[in-house]
């Protein structure tokens, strides 16, 4: 009989009016990297929620190291040996590199806490994970987002760990970074530590991990070694269907430009040595896709367009006039929404209703004298709810129960309801399953074909490429090529991220 280190058998667990997880079975074996796969909604979060102790279990049990296993809270969970990495980082920006990756277990001597050896160890840590450049004795909030969540990382595994879960750790990190990961989660597991790995890349799952379990609707579809599997296979058993058409969706690109209006006209903008000299244009009904590495100026080049940063140099004209956004305010009074790459802290507000938060863009629309029409604020959210497919119990369900997926589309109707000449989507479907993609991807074209100009910043290249009417490639703050109809492939991306200005001129050839 096979041993395990965690067993969590026939799991319950009820909301009221919804069964998040019904008879669900995980079984981890020692020293293993285990994916959890499923959509965001599968139950795959109420899951480790329960081994956590954060939610109590209706039914079903759990053993862990042999022993039964009934967590109560965290500092039950991480005696035990359980740590775990959520994809929304629960850090404390304000508190330096080292406090955050020892906090509350700070090594003491004495009774008095020892930051010197505090200071050495996180410098340990750190060094081991290719980070031996971070001011450990430094506030978090300086740091990029992806050095804190390989600061999350080193705190999850600085523990005596026996089982650690890893939710989306890879959302935020870099190729580099994501191979530094992965040789991390090697030295654990030669240490007989195991892994449970939850992420929507699928090469990543591939590639690191050992077996798979898979969830649906809060239902266990099985246990899988990855061996056995393939791509399509995988996503088909996730999304419940034949996934061939979800994976092999591919953009009719037009390559007709004739019959579309400037919308957007960019011309060397920079700012901060962060851009330097960045032109862009975008038409109504066009995708323009902006690739390019981390540090490379995406998302500096979407806050400028959108007024949250003025731009040092350069022009911006808007539908044929010239316009400088001094804020935000002034982007939104020209038609332009914009969806930021960190739903949580710049686009959520997670205990508000769905439609609060749908709304919130146009309330002073339905406001007579300053009195709102909760009739017509009811009415344009349930009409988009309809409209988009949005999974929710109702328009008075909290934000923060909604899947990420649900969630981004509630943020795609909250701009929508303005009806935006373009929309800025950072990182549009970050931390989102295959089968949401598909559907965020979808309402994307649908826009556009509505004549809604879209500016779309993606990490992954295959979205780009399935996406967009064109490609902007960014590297080190520049624009080094854009790509258009047959030029668009991975290759070509690759290449101009890689080599910069110097292979523009075999990207596009004579």
């Amino acid at each position: 009989m096979e041993h395990y280190l965690l067993e969590m058998k026939g799991i319950g667990k009820t909301f009221p009016g919804v069964v998040a997880l019904d008879d669900v079975s995980l079984f981890i074996r020692y020293g293993e990297v285990h994916a959890l796969m499923g959509e965001n909604g599968a139950g795959k979060s109420t899951l480790i929620k329960v081994l956590t102790g954060i939610y109590p279990r209706d039914a079903g049990e759990i053993r862990f190291d042999r022993n039964g296993f009934s967590p109560t809270g965290a500092a039950q969970v991480q005696q035990a040996g359980i740590s775990t990495i959520y994809q929304e980082l629960n850090l404390i920006p304000h508190l330096s590199v080292c406090e955050n990756i020892f906090i509350g277990r700070e090594p003491k001597t004495r009774g008095l806490i020892d930051w010197k050896t505090a200071e050495k160890r996180a410098k340990e840590i750190l060094t081991d994970m290719g980070l031996q450049e971070v001011d450990v004795l430094g506030p978090l909030r300086k740091q990029s987002v992806a050095t804190q969540q390989m600061v999350a990382i080193a705190r999850a595994i600085s523990i005596d760990a026996k089982l650690v879960v890893m939710d989306e750790p890879t959302s935020s990190l870099s190729e580099k970074e994501v191979q530094t990961l992965f040789r991390v989660i090697e030295t654990l597991k030669e240490q007989n530590i195991s892994i449970i790995f939850i992420s929507h890349k699928l090469d990543e799952v591939f590639e690191i991990c050992d077996r798979a379990t898979i969830l649906r609707d809060g239902r266990l579809v099985g246990q899988y070694s990855i061996g056995d599997l393939t791509k399509l296979k995988l996503v088909s058993l996730m999304i419940g269907r034949d996934a061939t058409s979800v994976l092999g969706k591919n953009k009719s690109v037009s390559t007709g430009r004739e019959d579309r209006q400037v919308v957007l006209k960019a011309t060397n903008l920079s700012r901060a040595r962060r851009t330097t000299e960045i032109s862009i244009d975008i038409n109504s009904g066009e995708i323009v896709g902006v690739a390019g590495l981390l540090g490379s100026g995406r998302t500096e080049l979407a806050r400028i367009l959108f007024g949250d940063e003025m731009q040092d140099r350069g022009r911006i004209e808007i539908g044929g006039k010239s316009a400088r956004m001094k804020s935000p305010r002034d982007a939104i009074r020209l038609g332009l929404g914009f969806c930021s790459e960190d739903r949580k802290e710049e686009g959520l507000f997670p205990n508000m209703s769905v439609m609060d938060n749908m709304t919130m863009a146009v309330l002073p629309e339905l406001s007579k004298a300053g009195v709102l029409s909760r009739r017509a604020q009811l009415e344009i959210a349930q009409s988009y709810i309809d409209k988009m497919g949005i999974a929710t119990s109702g328009p008075n369900q909290p934000m923060k129960e909604l899947s990420g997926g649900n969630q981004q589309k509630v943020l795609l109707a909250r701009w929508l309801c303005k009806n935006p000449m373009l929309m800025i989507l950072d990182e549009p479907t970050r931390g989102i399953d295959v089968g949401g993609k598909a559907e965020i991807e979808n309402l994307i074209t649908e826009l556009a074909g509505d004549g809604v100009a879209i500016l779309m910043i993606s990490s992954e290249m295959e979205e780009l490429i399935r996406s967009c009417d064109r490609i902007a490639v960014l590297s080190e703050g520049r624009k080094v090529g854009e790509l258009a109809a047959k030029e668009i492939s991975e290759e070509h991306i690759m290449q101009l991220m890689a080599h910069g200005s110097d292979s523009r001129e075999d990207v596009h050839g004579p």
